[in-house]
């Protein structure tokens, strides 16, 4: 029998609507992706748009970053996660999203345990933890695509310096070409080459921006340079090739620790999967004995020592370059 035979006319017609459905749905993705890539080339330009000169655009410039006038960045911790994430500084929109997580948790857990001793501290902690850990995720992910994208952009400045045109005109070139984070950051380098700094005080401001070991080493070749003088072009070369070997080196150890990594995700889910299991399915497994002091000491100290393997565990597959 012919496969066309087997397929029903309601088989064929469902079949053809998913076909419909999956690509529309690619290719709404497709316009998306491409809409918010168009965006994060432009975000520097749009803001050069709306300002008047090239001094309110560089103070414009960072005070999006949360830098002071001078360029500094604000001490603290939290300021400097906050430059890591490279987010917009709006604190008084922060302190309204805070204060809606917190709520939102604490009534949360009100209507579920009826105990307001309980709803504050977890309204507190939602809104401290919430905003750390997005902050850290936002930094981790910028980290990763600028030295992804380092390499690419220093072989552009070398080109353009081959092609004979001034270093500024190189490094502005990376910030009117290149993606986020990365075109940003050379963006204001170049911004503040034009308002009267010098290379080397540009660039020790986008490492010190950045906050990655990447950059600090391509502002120490700059630094070099600038100071003892040699072949800027051969020098970028060279740094653009230690950079793409560093990258190669992280994910030869990423490969190597993927085993470990994965154990770890098991020791440690699996004793949480089982407790939920055994909670659903038989609750008074527990519920019988959790009032027993001896239950209580061998939890926590069972909990203890699985924290204590994570981090043992952690120590073992974190190998930095």
């Amino acid at each position: 029998m012919h496969p066309a035979e087997l397929l029903g006319p309601k088989t064929a017609v469902l079949v053809l609507i998913f076909a419909a459905v999956f690509l529309a749905a690619q290719s709404a993705s497709g316009l998306v992706r491409s809409g918010i890539s168009r965006r994060a080339v432009n975000r520097r330009l749009a803001t050069a748009e709306r300002t008047g000169s090239l001094g309110e655009l560089v103070l414009e410039l960072r005070k999006q970053r949360g830098l002071m006038e001078d360029g500094q960045g604000r001490t603290g911790f939290l300021n400097d996660l906050i430059l890591r994430s490279g987010i917009v500084y709006e604190p008084r929109k922060w302190i309204i999203y805070i204060g809606g997580v917190g709520l939102m948790v604490a009534v949360a857990v009100f209507a579920v345990t009826h105990q307001p001793l309980f709803a504050l501290p977890a309204g507190l902690l939602a809104a401290v933890g919430v905003p750390y850990g997005y902050l850290l995720f936002l930094a981790k992910r910028r980290a990763k695509l600028l030295g992804q994208q380092l390499p690419n952009a220093l072989e552009i400045v070398v080109r353009s310096l081959e092609a004979g045109h001034p270093v500024p005109t190189a490094v502005a070139l990376v910030g009117r070409e290149m993606p986020d984070p990365i075109g940003s950051e050379f963006g204001m380098a170049a911004d503040e080459i034009a308002y009267g700094a010098t290379l080397e005080q540009s660039i020790g401001n986008v490492a010190a921006r950045c906050k990655h070991d990447d950059f600090d080493l391509f502002a120490a070749t700059i630094r070099l340079q600038e100071r003892s003088g040699g072949n800027l072009v051969g020098l970028l070369k060279m740094n653009a090739h230690t950079i793409r070997e560093r990258q190669k080196m992280r994910l030869k150890i990423h490969a190597a620790s993927s085993e470990g990594r994965a154990s770890a995700l098991i020791l440690t889910s699996a004793p949480i999967a089982a407790f939920a299991f055994l909670e659903i399915a038989r609750p008074q497994f527990y519920g019988e004995v959790i009032h027993a002091k001896p239950v209580q000491i061998g939890l926590i100290a069972l909990v203890s020592w699985m924290a204590v393997g994570n981090l043992v565990m952690r120590k073992m597959i974190d190998m930095r370059i």
